[in-house]
Order: structure tokens, then sequence, then C-alpha cells
């Protein structure tokens, strides 16, 4: 692996977004079908790309939604669709175009209050919350979240969150990637849209408070008392993502001792220090693009950084920087399995093949069965919904 020379640096100007560039390129750059790159494809989580390689445009985002329109009435999925987006330059474009074809559909779609940016564990806690205690007759939600994750500042994303709330399984995007693609071989023949205005005014179309319905549910699942009692002084960087405005809510709801590193929202992600290889990339597992935290440990007993959708983090000590996440998924195995009784004696372990071998000592030790899946947290989602699974992380810090 070549580092390069400006890695752990702030990026120079010739290397920043034109952010108008790229988004022109969304609407006016149109994928061909026939070049295996520029198909519809689900990876780990979600279709990715860029407008400039005709990897994520319109196209892209217009078939994509109207294959999740006939996916959703293929499996009776009845109740609303939570729609959430992160801070890259192309996910309000996409979100839109979402918007065009689930309202023309018919389809209930809770947006964010005031067109706020959305974490994807907040969209991923409507969505549970909405189906607790209701069964698919009752109308069950699922959701979308914009976003390509910790990728460069000129990728897009777009991933589908099922009736389970978490990430979708290959059954699952294999049918919708399938329908995609043979959309945009039609010509986007079948595909309806109606404008954005029009869509917004629809009686199907609602307003959410993702923000404080999470917030403040955070205390029924994490014992934020012993955290406030322990008199931590914490540091949060958002890294310029979706949960930027969450951090002070939090802090001021369950009375932490939480500085906010910054609060900027740069498309452009100019703030962020380069990545191993020459690029701009939002990565929390990552020593070069943490250097802006990784320099201010000494002021904080212990700090965190999320990706852009947050649902990655990485942590830093004063002591070590920037730990290994296999380093922390290990020890928070270890205490928290004896400390769980509610999870049960036969709740195992969830890690994927590329994660540390000491996961799997520990969750030995612990007399814990050790689930080890394909990378992605998808393939956790079945084991922690129905309990099999206590605790399950990925070597890139999910």
């Amino acid at each position: 692996m070549k580092i390069s020379p400006l890695a752990g640096h702030p990026p120079p100007p010739a290397m920043l977004l034109d952010v108008a560039k790229l988004i022109t390129a969304y609407y006016a750059e149109i994928p061909d079908p026939s070049v295996p790159a520029q198909r519809v494809a689900f990876g780990t989580s979600g279709h990715r790309g860029s407008s400039f390689e005709k990897t994520f445009n319109e196209w892209h985002v217009l078939a994509i939604s109207e294959a999740i329109c006939r996916y959703r009435r293929q499996q009776g999925i009845g109740g609303p669709l939570f729609l959430g987006f992160d801070t890259h330059a192309l996910s309000v474009p996409a979100c839109t175009t979402a918007v065009e074809v689930l309202a023309a559909d018919g389809i209930d779609i809770m947006l964010a209050e005031h067109d706020a940016y959305t974490p994807t564990p907040a969209v991923s806690h409507a969505i549970l919350s909405y189906n607790r205690g209701r069964t698919t007759s009752g109308g069950l939600a699922d959701g979308i979240v914009v976003t390509p994750s910790h990728n460069p500042p000129d990728n897009g994303g777009f991933k589908y969150n099922p009736p389970t709330g978490g990430p979708a399984d290959s059954g699952v995007t294999s049918w919708i990637e399938a329908r995609a693609n043979e959309l945009m071989e039609r010509g986007l023949a079948g595909v309806k849209r109606i404008p954005y205005e029009k869509a917004l005014r629809a009686a199907t179309t609602h307003r959410h408070d993702y923000l404080n319905a999470y917030v403040s549910d955070l205390g029924n699942v994490i014992d934020m008392t012993a955290i406030q009692s322990a008199g931590l002084r914490l540091g949060v960087d958002p890294l310029g993502g979706a949960g930027v405005d969450y951090w002070a809510p939090i802090a001021e709801r369950y009375h932490l001792d939480l500085t906010l590193v910054s609060d900027v929202v740069d498309q452009t992600f100019r703030f962020m220090s380069v990545d191993w290889d020459g690029r701009i990339r939002m990565d929390p597992s990552s020593s070069y693009a943490m250097q802006r935290l990784i320099g201010l440990r000494d002021r904080f007993d212990i700090a965190f950084a999320c990706d852009t959708d947050h649902d990655r983090h990485g942590v830093v000590t004063r002591s070590t920087g920037l730990l290994p996440p296999n380093h922390y998924l290990a020890v928070a195995i270890q205490h928290l399995f004896p400390h769980r009784p509610q999870w049960g004696a036969d709740a195992g372990v969830g890690k994927t093949v590329v994660s540390s071998g000491m996961i799997d000592r520990v969750s030995a030790k612990l007399g814990r069965r050790l689930h080890e899946v394909p990378v992605g947290f998808k393939w956790f989602v079945a084991g922690l919904g129905d309990g099999s699974l206590g605790f399950c992380g990925e070597e890139s810090a999910g």
C-alpha cells in the first residue's frame, strides 16, 4: 500500500470539489447500462458512485426509487417510508429525485423537519419505533438513506432499509438492483414522477422530528446517568456529517461535559486531512483522516468522530491516539456480555471475516457462540433483530 505524500495534511486547493460542476453532471450525464461500471450495483451498503464517472446520476436514482416502489408493493409494505440524507453534495439532489418518484407512487414519505440532515441511526430508529407492535397487515414502515457513507466528496449513495430497520440483505438488494437496471435499459420507461414542489404539497408527504425522537430514546438503551456521573470530558468531531446538529441536544438532555470540536458543514470537506491514498475521505477509522481530532486528544478524556452518515465511529484517547477498531470491539465484548443479562445466555457475537482473532479468543473465553459473516453490517441484521446475537461490529468501526 503506497502512502500519498499528502496523507495526513490539509488538502491543496486544487483537490477541492467543484460542487456546481458535480451537481450539473448529476442531471446532465446519462449512464449507459451496457457499460458494467455504469449500472446500478448495490455493494456492502447501497449503490454508490460519482456523477463525473456516470456511476451515480439522476437516472440511477430514478430507477432505484421506482424499483423500491415496486418492491414495496410486491412485499405488501404499506406503511410510511422514512427518508433521510447526509451532507455530501449529491445527497440533496438525489433526495429530491427520490421524493418525486415516491410521491408519484402515493407512498407516505417522512421527511425531516426543516429539511435537516438525518443520520442513518435516526432513520433506523424511526423505522423500528414505528413498526414496534405492528404486523405486516398493519402496514410496516421502511426507509431510504441517501449517503455514500465515508466516501469522497464527489460520491453519492443510495441505500434501502427494509422494515427490519437495518441495511437490506442481498436478496432484497439483488431484486431492486435487477429491476433498476431493467428500467435503465428501457430508457426509464415506466418510471413515474411528479414535480418536486407538487410532491412536497402532496397529502402523502409528511414531516418527522427525527432528532428529538432519537435523542429522547437514547436514555432507554444507554445508561446516560453513568456517563454523566463519571465526569468525563468528551470531545466529538462530526466530520461535517449528518449528525452535526444531534450532539448538542444529546449533551444538554443528558447533562454531559461534551464539546463539539466543529459544527462546520462544507460539501468540499476542505477541513479534513487527506487520507492515505491522496483522497479526501471522512473515515473515522483512518489515522490520516483523523488528524484534527488526534491533535486535540489532550483536551479530552476520550473523544469520538463519526463518518458522514454517522453509522461508523472512531475513538481517540490521550495515551494511544486513534484506537484500532478491533481493539475496542474486543474490549466492548468482554465488558458488555457479563453486564447485559437481558441478552440471554445463548446470544452470540457477530464479526466479519476480516476482523481480528482477538474477538474469537474473547468470545471463546466468555463461552459465547461466534457468528462470522462477510464484510457488511447487513449480515448482522437478522441476528440482532431476533436476539440470537448480542453484539456485532465491523473492523471498519461500524
